[in-house]
């Protein structure tokens, strides 16, 4: 019994953890105005989810997102800036697909769904590696992309999970607004870290 107390207790502690993570996210990305918040808290919610995950689920959360969202204010905006220039060339290929649906333009489809599968894959690392490796933007990018290369298995499990709890949280949009960002954040962090100690242990 009391085993099994012990259980449902820590369950009922993580998924509050979750939610306060999740809510501290929105917070803190609305305390930047958005537009200076959301790359910053996104970083400081990375760097809790993979603390967790090296076994630092005991640091107090508001006071150690409160750090990572300070110490990495100006690098995770400087990253956020070649983020949204990538994102608006999904967008225009997004427009440029719509406007262009045709049998003599169909033929450009591909390359530009290759494209924007490529970036989607390749911010799939970019954050956890942020928060893992001590680098410079310019280099923590081509770090992201090169692992996102060599790292195809990850990348698919990455998709197959991202997509499957996007269906679970749209048929119930509560956990989405709840768990949402922390969830996709917990997904690729365990799987890029699986990914950077495999590329390691080649090293070694």
């Amino acid at each position: 019994m009391n085993s099994k107390t012990n259980t449902i207790y820590q369950i009922l502690e993580w998924i509050t953890k979750f939610a306060y993570v999740n809510l501290l996210w929105i917070v803190f990305t609305f305390a930047g105005c958005v537009v200076l918040g959301f790359y910053p808290a996104t970083i400081a919610m990375f760097a809790m989810v993979r603390d967790w995950l090296r076994g630092k689920s005991d640091l107090p959360v508001l006071k150690t997102f409160w750090v990572y969202y300070k110490r990495d204010f100006l690098k995770s905006n400087i990253l956020g800036l070649f983020i949204n220039i990538l994102l608006v060339f999904i967008i225009t290929d997004i427009y440029y697909i719509q406007v262009s649906m045709n049998e003599t333009l169909s033929w450009t489809h591909i390359p530009l769904f290759a494209f924007m599968l490529l970036v989607a894959l390749f911010l799939f690392y970019i954050f956890p590696s942020f928060v893992h490796y001590d680098l410079k933007v310019g280099q923590l990018m081509k770090n992201a992309l090169l692992i996102m290369i060599i790292s195809p298995i990850h990348s698919f499990f990455m998709l197959v999970c991202i997509v499957s709890t996007f269906f679970i949280m749209r048929a119930v949009p509560a956990l989405f607004f709840i768990f949402g960002s922390v969830t996709y954040a917990f997904i690729t962090t365990w799987l890029s870290l699986h990914a950077f100690d495999r590329i390691q242990d080649k090293k070694g």
